[in-house]
């Protein structure tokens, strides 16, 4: 931590296809530095590269492999494959490190790079920052003897599918239970259903014909109306909402309600302390629901709260050798079955524990009761300017605390990818959150235009 970093964020390197950093130029650089530093000074090492649906991923990946061959590493193409795929098949197929060609849930016209380790877990601090160094140099072709190659890893996929049935028990049946997936035109598309029907479930499929550019458009975890609307007119038990690239879920109960990441943890985490395998506190985040602190709290159970975003969800999971964690958003991290966020293996494990029990989703949610939340994005004039420390800010987040007391919390953080001051209220009385909520973004608005 501490290192200063020019291209890679908290989840790789991000943008919009075109604009740099995100052209096949730089890309193939990227290729060609990480396999210089990845090799370690062994020549024709392995490096595995899967991507998601979006059509410049094609470029992307052809950049990749021939800047990894100039660096004299192979690359082992896996084709379109959800990310925590690729985390899985880095381990297994025993490569120095999984490159992620993905946006996530972004919009087809971003795309990005991501790197997991030879252990499928996120690539350390130091190694990003080597990779980065490596960028400043010129660009330099091993000798051709030394060049790397090329191989496409066709049984990628069955081998993917095979995991994921093995989180849950062997005597898991889904028959009986009808579900409608949505996988957002993404890396799922060709995955999810195979899971959840070898294992016994009728499943209904929507947001699975990708063509490149409707990947996340109007489906999938971030856009749950279109799930929301099939389960009803199929009389579902469940939906299941993947993201774009695969590491992310949101379900729906057979009433059509949306159960959010901070529900499905909840649940996640009771069933594991009632099967004695849950290890340590849960995880969650600054934005999770005070809802799941207090239900958590009610079992008995320790919960803890890491920055926003998965990668610091992993790293207190690890430093702490416990198992389970996630964000409201719906990255649930299983550590005791994997190494990274994954949408099919947590939809797995919630269905596992409807099927054994008989208990439908919206019942299995109830002992979790969500408190009111407001969210206000107040968008900064000019990058670089810090309110936060401000007197008149910090005065009305103290009037909100003191309002709200015991009940409630306050929450004022810049946003890490946007120029945003993030302001969230949550309480127990809708209205007076909502209210609190707006005081103290006029506040931060009114504070900004000062500093203008």
């Amino acid at each position: 931590m501490g290192v200063t970093r020019r291209y890679f964020g908290t989840d790789g390197i991000r943008g919009k296809v075109g604009d740099y950093p995100i052209t096949p130029d730089f890309v193939m650089k990227l290729g060609w530095a990480a396999g210089r530093v990845l090799a370690n000074g062994s020549p024709q090492g392995k490096v595995v590269i899967g991507k998601d649906t979006r059509i410049s991923g094609y470029m992307f990946e052809s950049a990749l492999e021939a800047g990894l061959a100039a660096a004299g590493m192979d690359s082992h193409l896996l084709g379109p494959m959800p990310t925590p795929g690729i985390a899985y098949l880095t381990r297994t197929l025993h490569a120095v490190a999984g490159i992620v060609i993905s946006a996530s849930h972004n919009p087809y016209y971003d795309n990005g790079i991501k790197f997991f380790a030879g252990d499928g877990m996120k690539l350390p601090d130091d190694i990003e920052a080597a990779i980065e160094h490596e960028l400043d140099r010129p660009m330099q072709v091993c000798d051709s003897r030394n060049l790397g190659k090329a191989f496409r890893v066709e049984d990628a996929r069955g081998r993917y599918i095979e995991f994921c049935k093995r989180t849950v028990p062997y005597t898991t049946n889904l028959t009986g239970l009808k579900i409608v997936i949505d996988c957002a035109h993404g890396a799922t598309y060709h995955v999810a259903p195979n899971v959840f029907e070898e294992l016994g479930a009728e499943v209904i499929m929507i947001g699975a014909e990708p063509d490149g550019l409707n990947i996340n458009d109007g489906f999938g975890a971030t856009a749950p109306k279109a799930l929301q609307a099939q389960v009803l007119a199929h009389e579902a038990d469940v939906g299941i909402a993947l993201d774009g690239d695969g590491d992310r879920l949101i379900m729906i109960d057979a009433k059509g309600e949306i159960v959010d990441g901070d529900e499905l943890l909840f649940i996640m985490a009771r069933e594991r302390m009632r099967n004695n395998m849950l290890r340590g506190a849960v995880v969650g985040t600054l934005m999770s629901n005070l809802g799941l602190e207090h239900a958590l709290r009610t079992l008995g159970l320790d919960f803890r709260r890491s920055r926003v975003g998965d990668r610091y969800i992993i790293e207190m999971l690890k430093e702490n050798n416990w198992s389970l964690g996630g964000e409201n958003s719906g990255h649930i991290v299983c550590l005791d079955v994997t190494t990274t966020g994954d949408g099919i293996i947590s939809a797995l494990s919630i269905l596992e524990a409807m099927a054994r029990s008989g208990t439908p989703l919206n019942t299995l949610k109830s002992g979790m009761h969500k408190y009111p939340q407001a969210l206000i994005n107040v968008r900064l004039e000019r990058n670089g300017v810090d309110v936060m420390g401000l007197p008149s800010v910090t005065d009305a987040v103290r009037a909100a605390e003191a309002e709200l007391g015991d009940k409630g919390r306050v929450l004022l953080r810049p946003s890490g990818t946007e120029p945003l001051v993030r302001v969230m209220v949550e309480g127990t009385d809708t209205m007076k959150v909502k209210t609190l909520a707006q005081q103290i973004a006029d506040a931060v608005a009114a504070a900004i235009r000062q500093a203008a």
